[in-house]
């Protein structure tokens, strides 16, 4: 059949499909102007249909269809099943690091307590730098660059987190025959941050005077819902993830109460925390500046992966005030809390702090560990599940008393 012939067909065709040679065959198109070009060959004695890859006819001529045909009918000879193959083809959508990270975390995360934190640890540390590489390009030396990053940067246990991730991902890949080799596997923690240690550092009520203040000096660097943030962990003791994730209708102001779910407890316990009246001027300040969010700390920017703000907005926005870079694309600012005599600090330091502060002011140890939402070791912990409301509702209220005058906002 010639190219007039297949015209015509196509135009009068009554049929799904007719033949042209050989088991090369056309469907013909609604428009009656075209049609696909099919195989029609068997194998395992099974008669199938496929349609031939590229374009349809009059794109794809004759002689290439025929060209084509031929190729599969040779691989069909040699046991190749063309459409089998094809599924398989488009099931291989594993290529980029970025995609075998997806395929890895979809695969664990409803398995992981807070799933969130390994997808911060790949968008922060790994995704920028190998995320658009292929699973095969990835070497030992982009692994040792991942890690000396984040050391450079004084972040020692996130190196060691992220060689962790590393070796996790190509684990993976190994399962699923995407590689033979784990460019991560040879580094350990020596190589990273070291032996991890925790850290010590608590602040001064010297230095959170002049924190507070040089926080106030450069609003425009620390915003008003930071400056308000931090004075929460500081009083109150909680989590940063329990804090900026934490939405309106968890409290109670008439009986002054927070009501934490279990699903944000890092413990996996629900817990009452007693809020001090003297919290509440920021609270109904938030309440204003939340514009109707559901969420205390709402999203700053439009988001589709969640309404409140990023695990690493308070973390930036401190980091600033130290002169050190976070964004590439800006200037870091000069080191205005060190000009102001307070040694580096991270957000999770004012928790230490608040807990200095407790014992400082004569709050018994069982008291300030459950202001701090801390689980109870031991046989304690097993019998002891009173819960000390108002206990605690008077340390953090005598807590309250000696920071609040230090941020003098009231």
């Amino acid at each position: 059949m010639n190219v007039k012939e297949i015209k015509a067909n196509i135009k009068s065709c009554k049929t799904l499909r007719f033949s042209i040679s050989d088991g090369l065959y056309i469907k013909p198109n609604k428009n009656k102007k075209s049609g696909a070009w099919e195989l029609r060959y068997t194998i395992n004695g099974s008669r199938r249909f496929m349609t031939l890859e590229g374009s349809n006819f009059p794109e794809m001529t004759l002689t290439d269809a025929k060209a084509l045909a031929n190729n599969i009918k040779q691989q069909i000879k040699n046991g190749i099943d063309p459409l089998a193959e094809r599924a398989r083809r488009n099931e291989e959508h594993i290529i980029t690091i970025t995609d075998l990270f997806d395929d890895w975390y979809k695969g664990v995360s409803h398995k992981l307590k807070h799933p969130h934190i390994q997808l911060r640890y790949f968008n922060n540390e790994i995704k920028p730098q190998i995320g658009r590489l292929k699973i095969t390009d990835v070497n030992a030396r982009d692994i040792r660059s991942i890690l000396q990053k984040a050391v450079s940067e004084g972040r020692p246990s996130i190196a060691n987190k992220a060689l962790l991730q590393c070796k996790q991902l190509f684990k993976h890949a190994q399962k699923l025959d995407l590689t033979t080799s784990n460019p991560a596997i040879a580094f350990n923690e020596s190589d990273a941050g070291g032996s991890g240690q925790s850290r010590t550092r608590c602040l001064t009520l010297e230095e959170l005077k002049s924190t507070f203040s040089t926080f106030r000096k450069h609003s425009d660097i620390f915003t008003r819902d930071n400056y308000i943030a931090v004075i929460l962990l500081l009083a109150l003791g909680i989590r940063k993830g329990e804090l900026i994730a934490s939405k309106w209708d968890e409290f109670n102001f008439d009986g002054l109460l927070w009501q934490m779910p279990k699903e944000r407890s890092k413990t996996g316990v629900a817990i009452t925390i007693p809020i001090p009246t003297e919290l509440l001027s920021y609270f109904e300040e938030l309440k204003v500046r939340a514009c109707g969010s559901d969420y205390l700390f709402p999203a700053r920017r439009a988001s589709k992966r969640r309404a409140y703000i990023s695990d690493d907005t308070l973390n930036h926005a401190l980091a600033k005030m130290f002169g050190m870079k976070v964004d590439s694309n800006k200037k870091p600012y000069p080191n205005l809390l060190g000009e102001a005599n307070v040694e580096y600090f991270v957000i999770h330091d004012l928790r230490r702090t608040c807990r200095s502060l407790l014992a400082e002011l004569g709050i018994g140890n069982d008291i300030a560990e459950r202001c701090l939402n801390h689980k109870i070791k031991g046989v304690a912990g097993v019998y002891n599940r009173y819960d000390y409301l108002e206990e605690r509702r008077s340390a953090l209220s005598t807590l309250a008393d000696l920071v609040i005058p230090l941020t003098n906002d009231h």
